[in-house]
């Protein structure tokens, strides 16, 4: 199984930057695709995670209304639009699997443990 993001760059406080995983090697569409990310310093933090339809999407209190994830089954790809980019926004960010079918808790999504495999990362820096 392999999860490779891309996306991640450099940019300044209010632009927006939109990241790629792509999912070989697993049938994508049975599992629900998440966001983390992780600072310096800091623990990995749940960012996003949509279920295997799209049909239930959960968000990290911090990226309400600014970050938007979407998936696109066809082409095994999750996508996560960031508008509104701020400082504290700076991190590596981690596309994440889950296999577990049905409705989730927003506990359980948000839990790094409930994700079986992980991509490698992509650079997210926001400048002031």
């Amino acid at each position: 199984v392999q999860l490779q993001a891309s996306g991640g760059g450099l940019v300044q406080a209010g632009d927006s930057l939109r990241l790629s995983c792509a999912a070989s090697g697993l049938i994508f569409s049975r599992y629900s695709m998440g966001w983390f990310r992780q600072a310096p310093g800091k623990e990995r933090e749940f960012v996003a995670t949509i279920t295997r339809r799209g049909s239930r999407i959960y968000y990290g209190d911090s990226v309400k209304g600014r970050f938007t994830i979407s998936r696109d089954n066809a082409k095994n790809t999750v996508y996560l639009q960031m508008n509104s980019l701020k400082p504290e926004d700076t991190a590596v960010y981690y596309c994440a699997a889950d296999p577990t079918p049905g409705p989730s808790s927003s506990d359980y999504v948000s839990d790094p443990g409930a994700y079986d495999y992980w991509g490698q990362g992509t650079q997210v820096t926001v400048s002031s």
